[in-house]
């Protein structure tokens, strides 16, 4: 196998590894998610990086911290004055009408973000990398 594919396979399964699971209950992102999908959630995704408008992820309710929700990236905003630097991300729902998003609680915390969706495991015939 070239290194570089190597290199991807070993990279694949350390995010396998080091991500969560997470099992959609809701409808706030119907069409791109269906109550049942079961999700992996890169939790060192923005470790490195700042997260991207489009992007689906994982932040803690602010206000129930033991429930999480899954949305999408609207847009990123980050502050180094005054120190330390911060980023805040505004997250949306796909579907229409009224959901629980950034319209009715602002802007998330980067520390509040659990991580990146990038894979649906389940149901079987919806199964893809997001």
């Amino acid at each position: 196998m070239p290194q570089g594919k190597e290199a991807s396979a070993v990279e694949r399964l350390r995010r396998w590894a080091r991500s969560r699971r997470v099992v959609v209950r809701d409808q706030s992102m119907v069409p791109t998610l269906l109550p049942g999908d079961r999700l992996r959630v890169d939790t060192a995704a923005y470790r490195l990086r700042a997260p991207r408008a489009g992007e689906l992820v994982v932040v803690v309710d602010p206000e129930r911290e033991d429930r999480w929700l899954v949305k999408r990236v609207a847009a990123v905003r980050s502050a180094t004055d005054p120190p330390p630097p911060t980023t805040w991300v505004t997250t949306l729902s796909d579907a229409p009408g009224p959901t629980r998003d950034s319209r009715s609680f602002g802007e998330v915390d980067l520390a509040h973000v659990v991580g990146r969706v990038y894979f649906r495991y389940a149901p079987p015939e919806r199964r893809a990398e997001l």
